[in-house]
């Protein structure tokens, strides 16, 4: 905890005040207490640009926000592999935030992808938690060396958007802590982020806004994490059973509307009074840390410009590449697709950035005075069938030299507030693909994605580019990828299936509306593949690039390991091509042991490097003994088989270029577990096995409850009338309600926003009586209804006769 200078300490303030302290003043400030000298900390969000909006807010990135630097979204900057340029992205983010006043950004988000259809995967890095919690610390460096917070989110297993205000995680142990839990574990301990935000959803039961065990047993007392815990957006399911499991900040404000009910059960001693003044003083400690002095620096625009461009060139996978890449500057060039004039560079939800400028691919084209035709193939928007604009694509294609398709996901096909509900591109996307191909051999296809999609066309180009959202100067870098003035660095951190079948999570996403069970365990992503022998249409770590790296020397340290101790492994990198270029070198570990049921394959250590050509470098990737350990859920630890490790230096997650062995000793010879539990808990009685414990029910619709949704709500005549009104109030602009997309994505968020959900966002008019009111009616408990209405009458009656 810190020295919070000029400022009161909360246990001097009264408990009145204290409490609130612990909701926010208004939608992105907590709250002020001049009277107390106690300011406000403003907060943002991001992670890949700011989305400020000094004056409103919304939570869905619909309402004006002020300008700023749309960097590449999390998914491009995954796959740059790169720590040194995460944190460089977001110190140019903190510069920003320092400009418009802003005290903490609301990112890095390293939620695990563990289906590739969660629609908010473009926000996260990785589907490999080692990954993700490296380039999340980074992140967090990145921004707090610049003396602006981070916020670690979504805490914890967050990763669906389908039903994500109610959806109940099951879970068990070892996998909630070898694959969920150890990115932000990594990151909390390495990068010490000023915050970390509490999830929408439930773990195994508890809300993560209520969840004392995540919050105070794993966050604080074993991780050491001494900064504050925000709610989600609206995520606070009890407030009284939030502040005693942890959960310092309720945000957005709610006016007040759980203030009373803290207050009392601190009196009726359901609650201890330390547990508020220990938040408090954490809101209070946020807002000094975050105080500045001195003029605020002017925005760079231009210089971060250049810097988005760079990194979206970095973060670009060259999938596949017959020689035809990089492209010869004489040549003619059929542009195609509608993404090359209205580039799809970010993702909609509340990381939606209003940027300074945005490049397309074919002004760029332009600019270099390249000889182009274009043709747009297909709607931006809605992509449907349009065999015309197809012909006119094939009919540019046969008269150019070469053909370049930008073809993706339309911004309504994926993004916060709903998943995906298939893996493919639109129809007109794959069938301009195959006809273009068809009428040029010599075509390069560009993909504007935030998560894997299928390629049924595959074979047909010359070169496949995965530029996945690359930011406002996404169309300039894709062009500068195009002709090598920069190399496309990018290496896949997530696994692209041939198709959903692949996918070890699928049967079990996104679950029923109250409960998805997390039966596969830990066999997500390449893990999966590689223990059940699937072949991914690419794998993890997968990326080409326009030079040639050769791998010599390759050795160990050590052959024999004592358990706890790290391992070095060395290899000479050599570029023998004649071009700059960059490599990942990936080390895996295999554990032979037998010890304990484990993926075939798991990252332990990666590095990146650039060499010129015909230079060499010695890398050395260190394994750190976490690497070799599993949880052992009956001692509540890490623990280290004794055995044989295989340690595989590879290229991705099936090229592996050596193995070298380590015998390790000195560790455990057993495990409760086993090694012969399934990989996939495909029946009960295995699923209960795993978690210790009977399978779960999930929690029926009725009775309605404040964690009800408004859609469950909308199949009674009195829930139908309630969401009407609250449709006719929300504050829609004439822009948003001429955005098709945008209404939709509102009403999926209106449809699954349970019922305490829309109390806090009432601003104080949808208090508790009244909604405990309305769901006896709704519960048809019409006398208990009548009961409460008229006991508040009564109550309000005799705070009139007071006043008089």
């Amino acid at each position: 905890m810190i020295e919070v200078t000029g400022l009161p300490a909360a246990r001097d303030l009264s408990p009145a005040q204290q409490v609130s302290l612990l909701s926010g003043g208004d939608f992105w400030r907590t709250r002020s207490l001049p009277a107390a000298g106690i300011g406000s900390c403003v907060l943002s969000d991001g992670p890949h640009g700011l989305r400020f909006q000094p004056s409103i807010g919304d939570n869905l990135g619909t309402s004006a926000s002020e300008p700023a630097t749309c960097f590449p979204t999390a998914v491009t900057m995954a796959s740059t592999w790169d720590e040194a340029l995460v944190a460089e992205v977001a110190g140019a983010v903190a510069v920003e935030a320092l400009a418009l006043g802003v005290d903490v950004v609301l990112g890095p988000g390293l939620n695990i992808k563990r289906h590739p259809l969660c629609g908010r995967n473009f926000e996260y890095f990785s589907e490999d938690p080692l990954v993700s919690g490296r380039l999340a610390a980074a992140s967090v460096r990145g921004l707090q060396e610049w003396g602006v917070g981070a916020c670690l989110k979504h805490f914890a297993v967050n990763n669906q958007e389908g039903h994500r205000f109610l959806v109940d995680a099951i879970v068990d142990e070892r996998t909630l802590r070898e694959i969920y839990l150890a990115g932000f574990e990594y990151a909390v301990k390495t990068a010490v982020p000023w915050t970390v935000m509490a999830a929408y959803n439930q773990v195994n039961g508890e809300y993560a806004t209520d969840n004392r065990r995540l919050l105070t047993e794993i966050l604080r007392s074993e991780w050491g994490f001494d900064g504050l815990v925000m709610s989600d957006w609206a995520a606070t399911a009890d407030r009284v059973a939030a502040v005693a499991a942890g959960m310092d900040l309720e945000m957005p404000s709610s006016q007040g509307l759980s203030d009373g009910e803290v207050l009392a059960a601190v009196g009726a001693g359901r609650l201890a009074a330390a547990r508020v003044t220990a938040s408090a003083q954490r809101v209070l400690d946020l807002v000094a840390r975050s105080a500045k002095s001195g003029p605020r620096p002017e925005i760079p625009v231009d210089e971060h410009d250049a810097l988005a461009r760079r990194a979206a060139a970095e973060g670009t996978v060259l999938l596949a590449n017959d020689g035809l890449l990089p492209l010869a500057g004489d040549l003619s060039v059929a542009v195609i697709g509608a993404f090359a004039e209205q580039p799809r560079y970010q993702g909609a939800g509340s990381s939606l950035v209003n940027p300074f400028r945005v490049s397309s691919a074919l002004d760029e084209f332009r600019r270099r005075g390249v000889p182009v035709t274009f043709a747009r193939g297909y709607d931006p928007k809605r992509s449907g069938p349009d065999a015309g604009l197809i012909a006119e694509a094939v009919a540019a294609a046969r008269t150019a030299d070469v053909a370049v398709v930008l073809v993706g996901l339309p911004a309504a096909d994926e993004g916060e507030g709903f998943d995906r509900t298939h893996l493919r591109l639109p129809d007109q996307h794959d069938a301009l693909v195959a006809a273009v191909a068809a009428a040029n051999p010599r075509t390069v296809v560009a993909l504007s994605n935030g998560a894997p999609v299928l390629m049924p066309w595959r074979e047909a180009p010359a070169a496949i580019l995965e530029s996945y959202l690359g930011g406002q100067a996404a169309g300039a870098a894709l062009v500068d990828v195009l002709y090598g003035d920069v190399e496309p660095g990018g290496r896949l951190a997530e696994t692209f299936p041939a198709s959903l079948g692949d996918v070890a999570a699928d049967p079990y996403f996104p679950g029923e509306p109250h409960q998805v069970e997390y039966r596969e365990g830990l066999f997500v992503g390449y893990r999966h593949h590689a223990t059940a022998g699937v072949e991914p249409l690419f794998a993890f770590g997968h990326g080409l690039g326009y030079t040639t790296f050769a791998w010599d020397a390759v050795s160990v340290d050590r052959a024999t390991v004592d358990a706890g101790e790290p391992v070095a492994v060395s290899l000479t990198v050599t570029n023998v091509g004649d071009r700059p270029g960059s490599d990942v070198v990936q080390v895996y570990l295999s554990d032979r042991s037998g010890v304990v049921l484990r993926p075939r394959r798991e990252l332990a250590g990666f590095a990146k490097v650039r060499l010129g050509p015909g230079e060499r470098e010695t890398v050395t990737v260190s394994v750190p003994a976490r690497a070799f350990a599993f949880y052992d859920v009956g001692a509540a630890g890490w623990r280290i088989p004794s055995g044989s490790f295989d340690i595989e230096v590879a290229r991705s997650s099936v090229d592996v270029a050596e193995t070298l062995t380590v015998q390790v000793v000195g560790g455990v010879d057993t495990a409760p577990e086993g090694p012969q539990s399934p990989g996939v808990a495909a029946t009960d009685e295995q699923f209960a096995r795993r978690l210790g414990r009977a399978v779960p029910r999930p929690r029926p619709v009725r009775p309605f409850t404040r964690q009800s949704s408004l859609a469950e709500l909308g199949t009674t005549r009195i829930g139908r009338m309630l969401n009407a009104i609250l449709w006719r109030i929300a504050p829609f602009d004439e822009e948003t309600k001429a955005d098709e997309t945008t209404m939709r994505t509102y009403k999926r968020a209106l449809d699954e926003l349970p019922l305490r959900g829309a109390a806090i966002y009432s601003g104080g008019k949808l208090t508790w009586t009244r909604v405990d009111t309305l769901l006896d009616l709704l519960n048809g408990e019409r006398r208990q209804a009548a009961v409460r209405l008229v006991t508040v009458l009564a109550r309000t009656a005799r705070r009139v006769r007071a006043k008089r």
